[in-house]
């Protein structure tokens, strides 16, 4: 499946397109997760950028899940922010159910491309049936909450002014598929920048078991949790083994380099705008 390796493709500008296009990842998700919020409680688009980054760069060393913590306590750093807790954590859910909606395009077309065994594609099936319920909860959640006989529970009202409507989640979920999409494209960029070759469905089939790792309820560090899955799907997919460890580590590095360079960005704006009223004239 996989082309041979071929040293004149080690090339530092691929590597560097690469690490663009995962920092484009991080902006376009950023864009998606802050249309999961009611409008009024809405975060800037750059203090969640920089919590996704924050949470791909504490991956190193901080067991699986435990990223949503670090995502609450950045987003509550910067000003921008007036969602409480509660509605960061609304966000959190909904975000990753847009997550698995996004994917399950992406699942159904690796299933259909790959070579792999029959247990492959039937994990990718896996993935992007659980996709599809994910994305009806998404929709349907805001159209629950808003029905009338609900209202005596404090949840239904609760979730009513903390959720967003069907067409922002509609429009989170585009977002959020074209973070994923360029994920891919990344990945696939990434593996003929480290000579494996240039296969779309390898890109994909990492991509879809980098993802599915993340939903264990408690793993090892999620960096570790992630390169491990991605290594063993293109061991299967018949990489050899040593270059599929390789690539893993190296994509799982790219990733949190370019979460760690969205941090920087976005700290540096955020400082810009907390300067701004001390040096307008008075």
């Amino acid at each position: 499946m996989t082309a041979p390796r071929d040293a004149a493709s080690n090339s530092p500008w691929l590597v560097a397109a690469a690490a663009g296009l995962f920092v484009l990842a991080y902006a376009f998700k950023a864009c998606g997760w802050r249309r999961l919020f009611a409008q009024h409680e809405r975060p800037s688009s750059h203090a969640l950028a920089a919590a996704g980054g924050a949470a791909a760069c504490t991956g190193l060393a901080l067991p699986g899940r435990f990223d949503d913590v670090v995502r609450i306590a950045v987003v509550r750093r910067f000003r921008s922010s007036r969602a409480g807790i509660g509605a960061l954590c609304l966000s959190l859910v909904l975000v990753g159910l847009v997550d698995s909606a996004a994917l399950a395009p992406l699942a159904s077309v690796a299933a259909g491309v790959t070579g792999a065994s029959a247990g492959v594609r039937a994990g990718l099936a896996l993935v992007a049936a659980a996709g599809i319920c994910a994305a009806v909860i998404v929709i349907g959640l805001p159209r629950v909450s808003r029905i009338g006989r609900f209202d005596r529970f404090r949840l239904a009202r609760w979730l009513r002014e903390h959720s967003t409507c069907p067409r922002e989640a509609t429009k989170a979920w585009l977002l959020v598929s074209a973070s994923w999409s360029l994920r891919a494209v990344a990945l696939f960029v990434l593996l003929a920048a480290l000579g494996v070759g240039w296969s779309f469905t390898l890109a994909l089939l990492f991509l879809c078991a980098t993802a599915a790792s993340t939903a264990l309820p408690i793993a090892p560090a999620g960096a570790a949790t992630q390169a491990g899955a991605g290594a063993a799907i293109l061991a299967i997919a018949g990489v050899h083994t040593s270059h599929a460890i390789a690539f893993a580590i190296s994509a799982q590095a790219l990733v949190i380099v370019a979460g760690g360079a969205v941090v920087v960005a976005a700290a540096a704006w955020e400082a810009s705008l907390r300067m701004r009223p001390r040096l307008a004239p008075r």
